[in-house]
């Protein structure tokens, strides 16, 4: 499925494949709404009326050139980047005016594996999977560990908590990261380039 979204004043293509929930309404509500997104750094415009909506259940794929601003599309969702005009919306409300707190309880319900996997080196893989879990979740210890053990396993890495990053290659790096990202249990999970770093 094509669609065209405007950028930098011209008419950029991005290749959308989109797998539409069971059940799917002829008018769906939009879990995640991008309107009329300006977004530039410096003289660089990235986004210039950016408008998207992303449906409940619904698995979207975004395919584009390097530099075309997909991980930035992610970063302005999950508030790591903000918006210089326009506004999105998560769940009904507006990301561009949530403060820390609110942020905070929105990322709880967005999993996000980086592309570079984005690991804190000073802490284990465990300690790592386990960050968001002890962050915005209130477990047990016990209960991390199960959930942690349980990600790695789903990741085709069981029984690596105890290794470091700089122990790992890049293909494990990136599944640890999934395994951070899905550990949380999230409602919406945003992959930056999943398979860079892994093998065929």
């Amino acid at each position: 499925m094509g669609a065209s979204l405007t950028r930098t004043g011209r008419r950029v293509d991005f290749r959308l494949g989109r797998r539409r929930p069971s059940g799917y309404r002829t008018r769906p509500v939009a879990l995640i709404e991008f309107r009329n997104v300006r977004k530039a750094f410096g003289k660089k415009v990235i986004y210039r009326g950016l408008n998207l909506d992303i449906e409940r259940g619904e698995s979207l794929t975004i395919i584009g050139g390097s530099g075309c601003g997909k991980s930035v599309m992610l970063k302005l969702l999950v508030g790591l980047l903000k918006v210089d005009d326009g506004s999105i919306h998560f769940d009904g409300n507006d990301v561009v005016l949530m403060d820390e707190a609110r942020l905070a309880e929105s990322r709880r319900r967005i999993g996000m594996l980086f592309q570079g996997a984005a690991l804190f080196d000073s802490l284990s893989v465990a300690d790592n999977v386990a960050y968001g879990l002890r962050e915005h979740l209130s477990m047990s210890e016990e209960e991390i560990r199960e959930r942690v053990a349980e990600s790695l396993t789903y990741v085709g890495l069981p029984g690596i908590e105890y290794m470091w990053p700089a122990d790992l290659s890049g293909g494990m790096k990136k599944r640890v990261g999934l395994a951070r990202a899905i550990a949380v249990r999230p409602e919406v999970l945003l992959y930056d380039e999943p398979t860079t770093g892994l093998d065929p």
